[in-house]
């Protein structure tokens, strides 16, 4: 008897202890967070190659062998498509500049020029192309976001053109020599990660650009000797360029 009353004792006891560990709380699943986005820094060298449309105009007159004006001065133009190679390297400063991520870089771009038009002359009209232009300069700009750069740019540019053959009015067969001209450049654009590919350091950048380059006074040549004949054809370029470039940062510290 006295075992069996020890035992429903027992049994007793353990009751309430076992409905009150039913009521204790399960333990707290561990808290996953998320990591937080990669911190770009923008400081480093790229290499970046596109293309785009851009077009270019003249106001030209011809000057006699004495250098005087013997014609009205006659606008025309031509426009096209272009290949372009760029290169350069940029630095984030590491304190905000007027309340903004600042950034400054120096770049240098070559393109690949199709931009055909016209050269009107009293005496003919010739097919005139610029086949080819390079550009050396500096940008600044500013973080719109971590991933996103908007800048303008400026500097000293060249640009090529070719030899024009004209179709004569009444006059023997003539050309104009090739020439290049110098000028300077601004420009404005913007830049931004391509996160979604897979491939690290990749950014797309567009960018519009207005050239002016220096007034020049190019030989007409005579077509069956190649001398120049002692006019020439005193010419101002100006041209205006959109461009799109695939980027690829090769020292990108934003990992």
């Amino acid at each position: 008897m006295k075992r069996a009353l020890f035992i429903a004792l027992a049994f007793a006891a353990a009751i309430p202890g076992s409905a009150l560990a039913a009521d204790l709380p399960l333990p707290a699943e561990p808290v996953y967070k998320a990591l937080p986005p990669p911190v770009y820094n923008w400081t480093g060298c790229y290499i970046g190659g596109g293309g785009g449309y851009g077009m270019w105009n003249q106001d030209s007159h011809v000057n006699s062998p004495a250098g005087v004006p013997i014609s009205l001065t006659t606008t025309n133009g031509g426009r096209g498509w272009f290949g372009q190679g760029q290169a350069g390297c940029d630095y984030q400063f590491t304190a905000p500049i007027f309340n903004v991520n600042a950034i400054i870089g120096a770049f240098g771009d070559y393109d690949f020029d199709s931009l055909t038009g016209t050269s009107n002359t009293p005496l003919g009209v010739g097919s005139e192309n610029q086949s080819s232009s390079w550009s050396a300069g500096l940008r600044a700009g500013w973080l719109v976001t971590p991933r996103f750069l908007s800048y303008f740019d400026g500097g000293y540019t060249q640009a090529r053109f070719d030899q024009v053959n004209y179709t004569p009015i009444g006059v023997a067969p003539f050309s104009l020599a090739a020439q290049t001209y110098n000028g300077w450049f601004i420009g404005s654009g913007f830049e931004y990660a391509l996160d979604i590919l897979p491939i690290s350091g990749l950014f797309l950048k567009t960018e519009y650009r207005y050239s002016s380059y220096n007034s020049a006074n190019v030989p007409f040549l005579t077509t069956a000797t190649g001398v120049a004949n002692g006019f020439t054809l005193n010419s101002t370029k100006f041209t205006q360029m959109i461009s799109t470039e695939l980027v690829w940062r090769f020292n990108w510290f934003g990992h």
